[in-house]
């Protein structure tokens, strides 16, 4: 598919420099961009349907990990820092990815990378290196969930590819915390994880785009309390050419190295 058949180019004029302008405010203001019905609907539907075919693929996993994605070993075990937290869920790599995919067109083409690079302002954009991680198919069942956690990175671009008819809200509390300053908010983090903070809810429907700063903004998808499965598409690009994820995170989250 053309890119023009991908994006809804009349809706989201990705190079149309007010329209930048707009995304960036929004990104930097509100810590997320949401772009409702950015893929057309044949593209919404040909990437639904891949998703289908690749589930089959898909590298199922249940893991235990705390907030902040690592431990102290010289703090309790009941530390914000070191509780435990689930995530739980199915994912498809790259490699299974057709090279023909709208997906893979749509990481691929310049514009929107251009786009991506203007909003956030990163400056160069870069597919991972190794096989797996630069386009990602997240699956999530009834009862499965992604637990509270900051980010590593600066910042993630998601696409909805299917919702479920209850749960799997993305609930996220903004700037809560400044790792830059080493500000970790234990405090608050306890308390969230207690049930003391009421989060926002990012509602979207298939075929939003959203560009979210997660480094500072904790964030977490609710369980799925239905049959109907939860589909979401992850752009990951590298600010350096050549870096590979992790081997120890490649099998933590595709089970394979290649």
């Amino acid at each position: 598919m053309k890119l023009n058949e991908i994006i809804d180019l009349s809706r989201h004029p990705l190079g149309d420099e007010a329209y930048i302008r707009s995304c960036q405010q929004a990104l930097d203001g509100d810590g997320v961009v949401k772009l409702d019905r950015f893929l057309t609907a044949p593209a919404l539907i040909a990437i639904q349907q891949e998703a289908e075919a690749g589930q089959d693929k898909a590298y199922y996993c249940v893991q235990n990990h705390s907030v902040y994605l690592s431990y102290d070993n010289e703090l309790p075990d009941n530390h914000p820092r070191n509780r435990d937290v689930v995530s739980s869920k199915g994912c498809i790599c790259d490699d299974v990815i057709a090279p023909d995919s709208a997906l893979r067109n749509l990481y691929n083409s310049s514009l929107f990378r251009r786009f991506v690079s203007e909003v956030t302002g990163q400056t160069d954009l870069h597919p991972y290196a190794d096989p797996l991680s630069s386009i990602n198919i997240h699956y999530a069942g009834r009862g499965q969930e992604l637990g509270w956690h900051f980010d590593n990175s600066s910042f993630a671009i998601t696409l909805l590819i299917q919702k479920p008819d209850v749960g799997s809200r993305f609930e996220y509390v903004r700037d809560f915390r400044d790792a830059d300053a080493g500000e970790m908010n234990f405090d608050g983090v306890g308390q969230l994880l207690d049930g003391a903070y009421q989060p926002d809810v990012l509602n979207m429907e298939p075929g939003a785009l959203v560009l979210f700063r997660g480094r500072n903004s904790i964030h977490r998808v609710s369980p799925n309390e239905s049959d109907k499965l939860r589909m979401l598409a992850v752009l990951a690009y590298n600010s350096e050419p050549g870096v590979s994820l992790s081997e120890s995170a490649r099998m933590t989250f595709y089970g394979r190295l290649k």
